[in-house]
């Protein structure tokens, strides 16, 4: 059966300037803010105080900040959980100020937040080059193997068809070829342009999808009616559907390492290691099982998940 993450990562980007006002607006306005502070959730920063994990708007970041959360406090390192915090433009600046302490990010997109004019693409340079992008007070810990990134995704009919492993098998079929995406994709370095680029690839036809990678985007490329699609590589319709994803040996789409963004002056040497811990542990696919957990038929809450996940690896009882 079919699972699909109904709130992706791509729609919370693209929502990034409506949630900043939206913060703004309700940080006049009183309780509404996600970054007040509540009963339940102690500030951060002093001696003895509860370090708050802080979560982007999407299922994903949601069930990484509950690993955060639930391995620190089984660990003896109080924490709590701010979820539905928004999109990077807001949650960097909740870690700066210090609304919250610790944060899942994706390494490419926030070198290129903090550095748009990066030219990183591996998984080691980029990682190697984030600290030195980031202002004092902010950090980022060891970045996990799990990876969730945009990738060119096709039925292996169509992978069989057209002998299709790569982007660079890919390129030579491209004029015959429809590619269904975002309409971003037609004007992003990553998208046509970089395909174009970098693997001379130029489509038959771009459809713009609107759904992020959803449930039409993955019905078109089952019909056929686009025979590749941009579909996140932690997408449970993936692997339920038995969808190839093309290796991209050019590094077209840039490494995106799960990675704890953190203050520094608030995350002590105990709460690293124990973070560092589940980075070390976290994998591709066990993010791809957690997401169809809480997005599919199992509904599990990301708590629950997450609460799952760590006693499984050993992290918490």
């Amino acid at each position: 059966m079919t699972q699909h993450i109904p709130f992706t990562r791509r729609t919370a980007l693209t929502a990034a300037a409506g949630l900043g006002l939206t913060l703004a607006l309700s940080a006049c306005g009183g309780s509404s803010n996600p970054l007040s502070s509540g009963s339940a959730a102690p500030a951060s920063g002093g001696a003895g105080k509860a370090l708050v994990i802080g979560s982007a708007d999407f299922t994903e970041s949601q069930i990484i900040a509950e690993l955060y959360a639930g391995a620190l406090n089984a660990a003896g390192v109080q924490a709590t959980t701010k979820p539905n915090i928004g999109a990077r433009e807001v949650y960097y600046k909740a870690v700066q100020d210090g609304s919250i302490d610790v944060v899942p990010d994706y390494t490419g997109n926030l070198l290129l937040y903090v550095d748009p004019k990066a030219t990183q693409v591996s998984a080691a340079d980029i990682a190697g080059a984030l600290p030195g992008k980031l202002p004092q007070g902010l950090g980022i810990l060891d970045p996990a193997k799990a990876e969730d990134k945009d990738a060119m995704v096709v039925t292996k009919a169509t992978a069989a068809k057209y002998q299709l492993k790569s982007l660079e098998d890919m390129a030579k079929v491209c004029g015959d070829l429809v590619i269904g995406a975002p309409a971003t994709f037609e004007k992003r370095a990553y998208g046509l342009p970089g395909l174009k680029d970098k693997y001379n690839c130029v489509p038959k036809q771009f459809q713009p999808m609107s759904d992020g990678g959803g449930p039409v985007t993955l019905k078109a490329l089952l019909s056929n009616d686009i025979q590749v699609a941009d579909i996140f590589t932690t997408t449970p319709s993936i692997a339920d559907n038995g969808l190839v994803v093309l290796d991209d040996p050019k590094n077209n789409f840039i490494a995106q390492q799960v990675v704890p963004l953190v203050r520094t002056d608030t995350v002590t040497d105990k709460a690293k290691s124990v973070l560092n811990a589940v980075s070390k542990q976290l994998t591709t696919d066990d993010l791809v099982n957690l997401n169809r957990a809480v997005s599919g038929n199992q509904k599990q809450s990301p708590a629950d998940a997450a609460k799952a996940w760590l006693k499984e690896k050993g992290l918490a009882s």
